[in-house]
């Protein structure tokens, strides 16, 4: 069974910086898009960011030039850096991994809060 275990959200001042870190367990890392989606309170989930096996990104419009995705296949896991946080980016951050092979096929961490406030 795959299983994906975030870490490194917590509290940071407009204008700082965090990185969210999430590894996979239970699959061929190799064969997943890894990507983030975050829902902030009373808003739709919306993508962040995806980097496939072959490593090409994707991001969404209010994050694109602040936020970059990394994979390390070596140790089965994908970060998320973001820089120049806004508060409007205060969501809880979720990891998804989604088979190359069957694109129905999701996996969903169980989510860190980030909160960008002063």
């Amino acid at each position: 069974q795959v299983q994906l275990v975030e870490s490194g959200g917590g509290l940071v001042q407009p204008g700082g910086a965090l990185t969210l870190s999430c590894g996979l367990s239970g699959g061929i890392f190799g064969s997943f898009v890894m990507g983030w989606y975050r829902q902030a309170p009373r808003k739709q989930r919306e993508l962040v960011a995806t980097i496939g096996h072959i490593y090409n990104t994707d991001y969404g419009d209010s994050v694109r030039d602040r936020f970059t995705i990394y994979r390390d296949d070596a140790t089965k896991s994908v970060s998320l850096q973001m820089s120049d946080l806004k508060p409007e980016d205060t969501a809880v951050y979720y990891c998804i991994a989604r088979s190359i092979f069957d694109s129905t096929e999701y996996y969903w961490g169980q989510g860190t809060q980030v909160t960008v406030s002063s």
